[in-house]
Formats: structure tokens, sequence, C-alpha cells
């Protein structure tokens, strides 16, 4: 038993190690004393906004030649638009002041449109977003946290922030960080001594000020003095008329302990790691509770249930009782819209193949957030490709269930999940065309969407669902009667709607700590890289989900309804239900969203992250419920 507990243990803080794994495929660059490190401009994004716009919508400096990164599809769908900069930093090479463009006796001029922009952006929070050696910009907060007196003026706790902040806001007057600090941290390598030192940068912070422009003095080579701390005025952005301005930054060098491969661990390790433990045990004593519930059920309750029909000389006391063998000749009857309950069964087998995989090999660190878009990409492309297994699942279950059309069944599988969740991307997507924002997926991107899902996904549906529906379909152990029985009066507590409330609470339970750091990720531009963590939550999830559909299933055949097809479907994706009553609390909680655009956007995709996680868990749940009956019937003597 120790030997176990020791390896589970050792499996655990193995996935939890994996956030500071080496990235297969992201190759270190070298540099020497001199060489030029590039930085470059991302995206410009706010939380209270959800649209990012691409760094140049403002009107930063720019340098002589705009150029444009090649993007993969998963930075277009996030709105990254990386671009080059007029900043000019070199390896170990210090820069005390340097105006960025035009020259000191000819400052930036903003117009009354520019400066009613920049205001505007100041005044929705934006953050600006650049990278350097594909490494992002943090910005450092330090701050004392609740300890002893003494402790508080030895140490301080220090956080960083995504980004840098575009200005503030002080009596409702507008300011614009103009000056940034660049403190760029290098490690260098170890080499042989005849060779020259070789530097990688490991870290990439920035600390923005706002500087009035008669406090900077400029000289006529572009270089200037900063002003002291004290006696300095910040840039104010009146967005009523003109506004002169320059823009200047410093570049500090800083030697590192940190590692190249160790690099990111000051982005990844932002959130507590305490409460992911908390949320692990608290849902193994979740999943713990329900087998419990569930082996007192097969242990006990079955196996009575069974000894009991199984009688030989008692067969007419056995008819009268009731129980779940009463309903043996209409259990396997074919349910209403057969079609349409395969094609969610089919699309929920897909998004179940593709999570698994996407989890699973992000857990390995192949996904990592240096791979910029990487995780998007894949999770697209891994949807297409499962198709091949939805539809071979829709298919077989389509003729277990008495159906004949299998093309027709095939397309609805194709095209019902994936259409509207296009459908409903498409129309957000023309409100962020109308806002101009980069989050916009342009017009090129969305054919070529399109023609991956027709091109790929629908003939690799087809394909699964041929050699599905052809392949045998699976054993029901009874036989279905020719009339259907009639089903007695249900009890209140049978009820749909408080079956989807009892089976949707303990498998949420199991997951809504994990729940708020993704949507965190997801909504606050953080990043999300305990993917350990996130694969154990997940087998729990389905462990849970299975276990509770069982339950619910086993319920609801002792009451003698035997409609448990579509019934188990929507009961076991009941913790999608409590998903969007968190989403709702989470938008009034802890996002400060006023506007209409970013509330529809918010719901707008809350609705297809409930939609695909009912689909999900609805899935597991039927495919346990249904091996479980299957089961049961085998297990019991029918005349």
């Amino acid at each position: 038993m120790k030997e176990r507990l020791r390896y589970v243990l050792g499996l655990l803080l193995l996935l939890h190690s994996t956030d500071s794994f080496y990235v297969p495929g992201v190759a270190p660059i070298n540099f020497h004393r001199n060489d030029p490190v590039e930085i470059k401009a991302v995206k410009l994004t706010s939380s209270r906004t959800q649209l990012p716009y691409e760094y140049y919508s403002l009107p930063f400096c720019q340098p002589s030649k705009i150029t444009y990164k090649a993007e993969n599809l998963g930075e277009v769908l996030r709105g990254d638009r990386i671009v080059n900069t007029p900043f000019q930093v070199s390896m170990n090479v210090e820069k005390k002041c340097e105006v960025l463009c035009n020259f000191p006796n000819k400052p930036v001029t903003l117009t009354v449109e520019q400066s009613k922009l920049i205001a505007e952006r100041i005044r929705e929070d934006y953050y600006v977003h650049l990278i350097a050696d594909n490494l992002p910009v943090a910005t450092r907060l330090e701050f004392y946290s609740n300890r002893e007196e003494e402790e508080k003026k030895k140490e301080k706790d220090v956080q960083f922030e995504h980004g840098y902040r575009l200005g503030f806001m002080d009596n409702n007057k507008f300011y614009l960080h103009n000056h940034l600090s660049f403190i760029l941290y290098y490690h260098r390598e170890d080499v042989e001594e005849s060779q020259e030192h070789t530097y990688r940068v490991v870290r990439f912070e920035v600390i923005p000020q706002s500087i009035k422009l008669e406090d900077l003095k400029a000289d006529e080579k572009s270089m200037c003095t900063l002003p002291e701390a004290t006696g300095s005025a910040p840039q104010e952005i009146d967005p009523t008329k003109e506004n002169q301005l320059l823009f200047t930054y410093s570049v500090h060098w800083e030697e590192s302990d940190i590692k190249w491969a160790s690099r990111w661990d000051t982005y990844l390790t932002m959130s507590d790691v305490q409460i992911h433990w908390f949320s692990i045990i608290n849902s193994v004593v979740v999943v713990f509770f329900l087998s419990g519930i569930l082996s007192m059920i097969i242990i006990r309750t079955l196996r009575k249930d069974i000894a009991n029909y199984n009688k030989e000389d008692d067969i007419e006391d056995t008819m009268e009782e009731s129980g779940w063998k009463l309903v043996h000749g209409d259990v396997f009857r074919p349910p209403q819209y057969p079609m349409i309950l395969s094609s969610l069964l089919g699309s929920g087998i897909q998004l179940f193949c593709m999570i698994l995989i996407v989890i699973f090999v992000a857990m390995l660190g192949m996904l990592s957030p240096s791979s910029r878009g990487a995780l998007m990409t894949t999770a697209c492309f891994l949807f297409m490709f499962m198709g091949v297994f939805g539809g071979f699942f829709a298919g077989r279950l389509y003729r277990t269930l008495k159906g004949h059309r299998w093309k027709k069944g095939a397309f609805c599988t194709a095209t019902l999940y994936p259409g509207v969740v296009f459908g409903i991307c498409f129309v957000l997507n023309c409100f962020i065309w109308g806002k101009h924002s980069s989050g916009a997926v342009p017009f090129p991107t969305m054919v070529a969407l399109l023609c991956m899902w027709f091109g790929i996904s629908l003939p690799l549906v087809y394909l699964g669902y041929y050699f599905g529906f052809r392949k045998q379909p699976y054993d029901n152990p009874v036989r279905t009667n020719q009339i259907p029985r009639q089903i007695p009066e249900q009890r209140w507590y049978m009820n749909k709607f408080v079956g989807i409330l009892m089976a949707g609470i303990l498998p949420f339970g199991a997951m809504f700590i994990e729940l708020f750091f993704i949507f965190s990720a997801i909504w606050e531009n953080q990043f999300y890289y305990l993917f350990g963590f996130l694969f154990l939550v997940f087998i729990i999830l389905v462990v849970s989900c299975s276990q509770i559909s069982i339950v619910m299933v086993y319920f609801q055949l002792c009451a003698e309804d035997y409609r448990w097809w579509w019934r188990t479907f929507l009961v076991s994706g009941g913790s999608a239900f409590y998903v969007l009553i968190y989403a709702v609390f989470y938008f009034v909680n802890k996002l400060d969203i006023v506007e209409f655009i970013p509330s529809l956007l918010y719901f707008g995709y809350t609705a297809l992250m409930v939609l695909s996680f009912w689909l999900l868990t609805g899935t597991i749940g039927f495919y346990a419920a249904y091996m479980f009956v299957r089961k049961i019937y085998a297990a019991v003597k029918i005349d």
C-alpha cells in the first residue's frame, strides 16, 4: 500500500512540475555583446472591453518599414498582430535615455482625434504587450503581504503583471506613459576560454513613466536626461485639443542565474499552487463519496435485485413487485429523434478525443505559451481530425437505434454542432469588425476555417459514419416488446430539471476551482499552464460524470420509466448549467465590463463553452449509463 501511495505521489509531483519543461521545437537564441535584440509589439488588451487592438492602432512611433510577422491560426484567433517597433536595443549595452522618434526640437504632435482615442483607451484600462526574444514584457508589482511587522521591513512580495498600462487617470485627467525603462535580464552561457561570451535573454521587465515634454531635457543627438522623480510632472493628454510630447526609452541590463529553459517560470507561477492541490483533494473526496454510493447500489441493491429476479420458484411474486426488471421489454426501445441524438453524441465524442489529447500533450510541455497560438491551432486541427471517431460512434449508435438514412445522419453529425459554433462566432465577429478590433477574424482566415470544416472534417465524419453504420450494432441483451408499456405517474423528484440540478452539482464541485483559473486565463489575459492539474481534474470529471449518470439511470428504471436515452444525455450534462451560473457570477463579481458589445462577447463565448461542456459531459454520462443498462439486463433471466 505504501509503495502504491509513493507511486501516486510521485506521479502527481511529475504532473505538477510540467510547467518548467523544456519546450521541444523552441530553440534558444545566443547573442553576443552588441547584437541587436529586437523588440516587437503584440497587441493592446483590456479586460474591461475584451477587444484587442493592434499596436499601431494608436499613434505610437513607427519604424521606417512596418513588418508584420506571419502568424499561425491560433495567433490570428487570439487577436495577436506581431509587428516590429523602432526601439533600438543591443545585448548588454546600456542606454540612459533616448528619444524614440522625431527630433527633440520637433516633438510628436497628436491631433484632437488621436488625443481622444488615446484618452479613451486609457479610460478603458488598456495594456500594451511587447516581446523581446519571444519573451513577453511584464511590470513588476511589489507589495507587503499580511505578515508580522518585523518581517515586513525585510521582505516584499513580488508579482508580475502582463504588459504595461498605457496610462492612468487622476482627477478625471488622462496621463500617457511616454517613457519606458526596459530592464532586461541575461544569462551568461558557459563557453571555452578562447571563445566570446554568449548571452541569452531570460526576463523582460518594464517600468512605464509619464514625463511632461518640458521636463525631458533632450539634445540634438536624440539623447535625453530624465528629471528627478520628485520634481517631474506627468504627460497629460487633453482630449479636447492637440497635444505635444516625446516618446523616450531607456535600457538597463542585469545578469541573472535563471537558465533559458526556466525563463517562463516567472510568468507561469503567478497563481498560488496550493489552491490547485486543495482543488484536487476536494475533487478526490467528491469522487470517493460518489464511489461509495455507487458501490452500495451495485453491490447490495443490484445483487439483491438480480438474486430475487432469478429465483425460479417465485416468478409470480416477482412479477407483482415493482423494479427495473419490469421494463425489460421497453428499456431498449429506440427514442424519439434518434438521428439528432446520435449526431450530438458523435460531436461529444469528437470533443472528448480533442480535449483529452490537447490536455495530455500540453501536460507534457509541448504547447508552451512561448509557442504563441499553438494550443488553439492544435485544438482546431484535432477537432477536425477527430471527426472520424465522432462519425464512427454516431453511425454505430444510429444503426442500433434502428436508423436507416445513414448519409443524412452523417451530414447532421458533421454540421449540427460545428454549424451552431460557426454561426455564433460569425455573428460575434461582425460586432468585433464594427469596432475595428484585431480580435476580428479576417475574411481569408474564415474561408480557411470553412475549407477545413468541409474539406477535412466533413469527409472524415462521413468515412467514420460509413464504417460505424456497417459495423454490427450494439448487442442489446433483451428483446423489445411490440406494444410500449404504460409509464406510471412519476414523483416530483424524478422531474427532468430536478435531475439536472441533482446530477450537475457533484461533477461541478469537483472542478469549479480549476474553472476559476481557466476563466482568469481567458478573460483577464493571464497565462494558464498548470495542465498537469487540469489533466487530473479532467479524469476526475469523467469518473464523477459516469458515476452520477449510472446512479440517476438506476433510480429512473426503478421508477419504471424506460425513456432514459435523451434524459441521461440531458441530466449528465447538468454540470454545464452550473458552469453557466458560475459564468454569470464571474461576470458580475470579477469583471468590470459595462458596455454592450463586450458583454455580448462574454455571454456569446460563454454560451459556446456551456454548449460544448454539456455535449462533453452528456456524452460521457450517456455511454456510462448505456454500458450499465446493458450489463444489468444481461445479468437477469428473462422468460
